[in-house]
This record gives structure tokens, sequence and C-alpha cells, in this order.
């Protein structure tokens, strides 16, 4: 077998010996790197209560439908309106949980996923 063909099937002989010793210092200094991983478990918690406000909503496709909706209705009547869509919706949910036989554990996760979609399209603005 000659060298050239031998190098085609071999890469790490194909390479130049100061590539080589590059890739081996690269592959030695990231095996020793720290990790992204906190190396304690210890969870850090706030010694006095403290009121957190909630994450202010997306501006999503429908974002613009809301606030129309808003100044039409004012603020009660959308909330109003917004939670009876939800209550529908949730309602949706279950009884597609209850007919494929989902657990009561994928169904909360169903209506997690429906909350964050909902904020993604804009409709908790």
């Amino acid at each position: 077998i000659g060298t050239a063909t031998f190098c085609r099937q071999d890469p790490v002989r194909a390479m130049s010996p100061t590539k080589l010793c590059v890739a081996l210092v690269i592959a030695a200094v990231a095996a020793f790197a720290p990790s992204a991983l906190p190396t304690s478990r210890r969870v850090h918690r706030p010694t006095r209560l403290t009121v957190e406000m909630g994450k202010t909503a997306k501006f999503g496709v429908f974002s613009p439908a809301v606030y129309g909706a808003r100044i039409l209705l004012g603020d009660k009547s959308l909330e109003k309106l917004r939670g009876k869509g939800i209550s529908l919706h949730s309602q949706a949910i279950t009884e597609f949980c209850l007919f494929v036989g989902a657990t009561p554990k994928m169904r909360g996760q169903l209506i997690k996923k429906a909350k964050t979609n909902g904020d993604t399209l804009g409709f908790l603005v």
C-alpha cells in the first residue's frame, strides 16, 4: 500500500504534525476546563419573604387584537372574556386527555404548554 492511499484512509496520519499537536493540546485543555454545572447542590433561600411581580407578557401576532379588544371592551370585560376562553380551552384539553387516556400529569403539562404558547402568540398582553 502506498503512503498516499494509507493517508487518505487514516485522517490522523494525513494531518501535519503541527496541526496534530495543536489538536491534542486543545483536547487536553478542554478536558480540564471547568464544567458549566454547579459543583454545589445547596440552594440559596431568601430569609425574608419577598413579593415578586409576574413576568411581562411577550408581544406576539395577536397582541394588536388584544390591545384593540381592551380599548373596545375595557379591562374588566376583557379579563372576563379572557378567563372564559382559558376555561373553555382547559376543558377541551381535559376532554382530549380523557379521550386518549393521558395521565393527569400530562394534562397539567399540556395546560402549562398552552399558557406558554398563548404568551408567545401575544394573547396575554
